[in-house]
């Protein structure tokens, strides 16, 4: 009696402190499982592997060497990564450079991911590729780029009706400038907005289509991230002969690294 007694007491115990933890009639948790800081860095790793041999690529394409002894005797500012000027001797990130570049980060970190984390969160990563690559990517990239191009025609019309302040001191003449380059700030700025918003409602509905689950990904601050390389190439696009925007290009390929790791950083709601 006594025995039976303290086998339904521990039963009630283990039941009470793992009620929280589990699905009645299912032994799956209902908690994700947090992926460690190794696993974590292994995925932004194998994102970044994913962009060497892309970046390889669009290097050879003008003229940088491949060879690995070569660029050790490089100067840094003068590896392909890292150079800026001139124009036509080294890489642009516009539309393609981008859409490629993120291509390689996204697969990259999709096959990291399903190395290092538990198999069942492979669909999660999935729907994540789909939402990085086209929401966060693509159609923003095609909305950004399609508004530069034609901003660019109108540029000066637009610039020249924007009203100027007289005087000669550097104050005024920089505040001048400032306010010719409003219109291309907001525009710039309008036309992200647009694509972050429909590129999130595309991507949301295809994943719907293909995995005919109702996918309710709202925006979240991680997305802003990629879209650096929209305002680096947009600034690029519409200041043709500036190295300013060629600067700004350096950092795309880290803003780059962002849709990868989300990718495989991704995991199911359902465990």
């Amino acid at each position: 009696m006594i025995s039976t007694i303290q086998t339904s007491n521990i039963n009630n115990y283990k039941y009470q402190v793992n009620s929280k933890n589990i699905v009645f009639g299912h032994n799956h948790s209902t908690e994700k499982n947090p992926l460690s800081r190794k696993q974590k860095l292994a995925i932004l790793g194998s994102s970044a592997a994913g962009m060497i041999p892309v970046m390889a690529f669009w290097a050879k394409r003008k003229g940088f060497s491949l060879n690995p002894a070569k660029i050790l005797n490089t100067p840094l500012k003068d590896w392909a990564i890292f150079k800026y000027a001139p124009k036509d001797k080294s890489i642009q990130f516009k539309a393609p450079q981008i859409l490629s570049v993120a291509t390689g980060s996204v697969a990259g970190g999709f096959i990291g991911g399903a190395i290092v984390d538990d198999k069942s969160n492979l669909k999660a990563k999935k729907r994540e590729i789909l939402s990085q690559l086209l929401g966060n990517v693509t159609v923003p990239v095609a909305c950004v780029a399609s508004g530069a191009a034609l901003y660019e025609k109108y540029a000066d019309k637009i610039e020249g009706a924007m009203p100027q302040i007289k005087g000669n001191s550097g104050f005024i003449k920089g505040f001048n400038k400032f306010l010719t380059k409003l219109p291309n700030a907001a525009t710039t700025l309008t036309l992200l907005g647009i694509g972050i918003y429909f590129g999130n409602k595309v991507s949301n509905l295809i994943n719907e289509k293909l995995y005919h689950k109702k996918v309710e990904r709202n925006i979240k601050a991680s997305d802003f991230a990629p879209h650096v390389d929209d305002l680096c190439m947009a600034t690029s696009m519409m200041n043709e002969g500036s190295s300013f925007g060629s600067k700004l290009g350096r950092i795309i390929p880290i803003a780059l690294l962002v849709p990868g790791y989300q990718t495989g950083i991704a995991q199911s709601e359902e465990r």
